[in-house]
Protein backbone atom coordinates (compact mmCIF):
# COMPACT_ATOMS: atom_id res chain seq x y z
CA UNK A 1 0.00 0.00 0.00
CA UNK A 2 1.31 3.73 -0.92
CA UNK A 3 1.21 6.71 1.33
CA UNK A 4 1.22 9.90 -0.21
CA UNK A 5 2.06 13.07 1.88
CA UNK A 6 3.76 16.16 2.06
CA UNK A 7 7.49 16.14 2.40
CA UNK A 8 8.05 17.63 5.59
CA UNK A 9 12.00 18.54 7.09
CA UNK A 10 13.08 15.01 8.17
CA UNK A 11 12.79 13.46 5.14
CA UNK A 12 15.01 15.81 3.51
CA UNK A 13 17.96 13.92 3.42
CA UNK A 14 16.29 10.46 2.37
CA UNK A 15 14.78 12.39 -0.67
CA UNK A 16 18.22 13.96 -1.52
CA UNK A 17 19.46 10.26 -1.28
CA UNK A 18 16.67 9.29 -3.74
CA UNK A 19 17.90 11.94 -6.62
CA UNK A 20 21.58 11.10 -6.48
CA UNK A 21 20.22 7.30 -7.08
CA UNK A 22 18.16 8.58 -9.82
CA UNK A 23 20.25 11.23 -11.07
CA UNK A 24 23.54 11.36 -10.00
CA UNK A 25 25.31 13.65 -7.56
CA UNK A 26 26.14 15.86 -10.10
CA UNK A 27 23.01 16.67 -10.74
CA UNK A 28 23.38 20.39 -8.43
CA UNK A 29 25.35 21.40 -10.97
CA UNK A 30 22.74 21.92 -13.60
CA UNK A 31 21.59 25.49 -14.36
CA UNK A 32 18.16 24.57 -12.67
CA UNK A 33 20.14 24.16 -9.23
CA UNK A 34 20.95 27.83 -9.50
CA UNK A 35 17.53 28.86 -9.40
CA UNK A 36 16.89 26.99 -6.60
CA UNK A 37 20.09 27.78 -4.62
CA UNK A 38 18.68 29.25 -0.97
CA UNK A 39 15.42 29.76 -2.00
CA UNK A 40 12.31 27.51 -0.05
CA UNK A 41 9.99 24.72 -2.20
CA UNK A 42 7.00 25.02 -2.24
CA UNK A 43 6.03 23.00 0.55
CA UNK A 44 2.34 22.22 0.17
CA UNK A 45 3.65 20.74 -3.57
CA UNK A 46 6.92 18.71 -2.53
CA UNK A 47 5.17 15.40 -1.92
CA UNK A 48 6.78 11.65 -1.16
CA UNK A 49 5.20 8.19 -1.96
CA UNK A 50 6.14 5.42 0.23
CA UNK A 51 5.63 1.48 0.02
CA UNK A 52 5.88 0.05 3.34
CA UNK A 53 7.14 3.28 4.90
CA UNK A 54 9.90 3.17 2.54
CA UNK A 55 10.73 5.82 -0.22
CA UNK A 56 9.94 4.96 -3.26
CA UNK A 57 9.14 8.38 -5.24
CA UNK A 58 9.24 12.32 -4.72
CA UNK A 59 8.62 15.30 -6.62
CA UNK A 60 9.09 19.07 -5.61
CA UNK A 61 8.82 22.53 -6.64
CA UNK A 62 10.42 25.58 -6.84
CA UNK A 63 9.16 29.39 -7.23
CA UNK A 64 10.53 31.57 -9.53
CA UNK A 65 9.57 34.43 -11.89
CA UNK A 66 9.43 34.36 -15.80
CA UNK A 67 9.88 37.89 -17.23
CA UNK A 68 8.41 39.59 -13.78
CA UNK A 69 5.67 37.27 -13.37
CA UNK A 70 5.64 33.65 -10.59
CA UNK A 71 5.40 30.29 -12.15
CA UNK A 72 6.39 26.96 -10.55
CA UNK A 73 9.21 24.84 -11.28
CA UNK A 74 8.69 21.85 -11.11
CA UNK A 75 11.83 19.15 -10.71
CA UNK A 76 13.10 16.99 -9.63
CA UNK A 77 10.52 13.93 -9.69
CA UNK A 78 11.82 10.78 -8.98
CA UNK A 79 11.22 6.99 -8.85
CA UNK A 80 13.08 4.40 -7.13
CA UNK A 81 14.30 1.65 -9.93
CA UNK A 82 12.58 -0.68 -8.26
CA UNK A 83 9.15 0.47 -8.60
CA UNK A 84 10.13 2.73 -12.44
CA UNK A 85 6.79 1.61 -14.93
CA UNK A 86 4.63 1.77 -12.38
CA UNK A 87 3.01 5.05 -12.83
CA UNK A 88 4.33 6.48 -9.68
CA UNK A 89 5.70 9.39 -11.46
CA UNK A 90 2.55 10.53 -13.05
CA UNK A 91 0.56 10.29 -10.14
CA UNK A 92 3.08 12.73 -8.34
CA UNK A 93 3.12 14.77 -11.24
CA UNK A 94 -0.84 15.02 -10.99
CA UNK A 95 -1.45 15.09 -7.87
CA UNK A 96 0.60 17.86 -7.58
CA UNK A 97 -1.08 19.64 -10.38
CA UNK A 98 -3.94 19.68 -9.07
CA UNK A 99 -2.98 21.17 -5.77
CA UNK A 100 -1.12 23.63 -7.54
CA UNK A 101 -4.62 24.97 -9.50
CA UNK A 102 -6.14 24.36 -5.86
CA UNK A 103 -3.65 27.14 -4.28
CA UNK A 104 -3.97 29.43 -7.29
CA UNK A 105 -0.48 29.01 -9.02
CA UNK A 106 -1.16 30.04 -12.72
CA UNK A 107 1.69 28.51 -14.91
CA UNK A 108 4.30 25.73 -13.87
CA UNK A 109 7.53 24.78 -15.80
CA UNK A 110 10.27 22.64 -15.92
CA UNK A 111 13.16 21.72 -17.93
CA UNK A 112 12.11 17.74 -19.01
CA UNK A 113 11.64 15.20 -22.07
CA UNK A 114 8.32 16.61 -24.25
CA UNK A 115 7.85 13.33 -25.03
CA UNK A 116 6.84 12.54 -21.42
CA UNK A 117 5.64 15.36 -19.73
CA UNK A 118 3.58 16.11 -23.36
CA UNK A 119 0.65 13.86 -21.61
CA UNK A 120 0.44 15.85 -18.96
CA UNK A 121 -0.38 18.71 -21.03
CA UNK A 122 3.66 20.42 -20.73
CA UNK A 123 4.39 22.10 -24.51
CA UNK A 124 7.75 23.73 -25.09
CA UNK A 125 7.83 27.28 -24.23
CA UNK A 126 8.77 30.08 -27.04
CA UNK A 127 10.91 32.90 -25.59
CA UNK A 128 11.42 31.70 -21.75
CA UNK A 129 14.82 30.81 -21.06
CA UNK A 130 16.58 28.93 -18.52
CA UNK A 131 19.76 30.06 -17.43
CA UNK A 132 22.34 28.41 -19.44
CA UNK A 133 23.50 25.48 -20.24
CA UNK A 134 19.49 24.47 -20.91
CA UNK A 135 18.70 23.26 -24.26
CA UNK A 136 15.80 25.72 -25.42
CA UNK A 137 13.64 22.04 -26.57
CA UNK A 138 13.39 21.25 -23.32
CA UNK A 139 12.31 24.09 -21.72
CA UNK A 140 8.32 23.15 -21.46
CA UNK A 141 5.52 24.76 -19.47
CA UNK A 142 1.72 24.30 -18.48
CA UNK A 143 -0.97 26.99 -17.90
CA UNK A 144 -2.68 25.97 -14.74
CA UNK A 145 -5.12 28.82 -16.23
CA UNK A 146 -6.02 29.25 -19.15
CA UNK A 147 -3.45 31.36 -21.07
CA UNK A 148 -1.83 31.68 -18.17
CA UNK A 149 1.66 31.40 -20.57
CA UNK A 150 0.49 34.18 -22.82
CA UNK A 151 2.80 37.06 -23.39
CA UNK A 152 4.70 35.57 -20.73
CA UNK A 153 8.48 35.43 -21.70
CA UNK A 154 11.94 36.04 -20.68
CA UNK A 155 14.97 35.12 -18.20
CA UNK A 156 13.72 32.57 -15.46
CA UNK A 157 15.19 33.85 -12.30
CA UNK A 158 14.91 33.38 -8.45
CA UNK A 159 11.73 35.11 -7.20
CA UNK A 160 12.38 38.24 -6.03
CA UNK A 161 11.09 37.37 -2.57
CA UNK A 162 13.75 34.87 -1.60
Amino acid sequence: MYQLEEETEADWWEVEALYDLCFSPSRTGLSSYRLRDGVSTVAALCLTLRADGLLVAAIRYWPVEVGGEDALLLGPVAVHPTHQGEGLGGLLINESLTEARRLGWERVMLVGDAPYYRRFGFRKLEGVIMPPPTNPDRVLGLPLKAGAWDRVQGLVTKTTGA
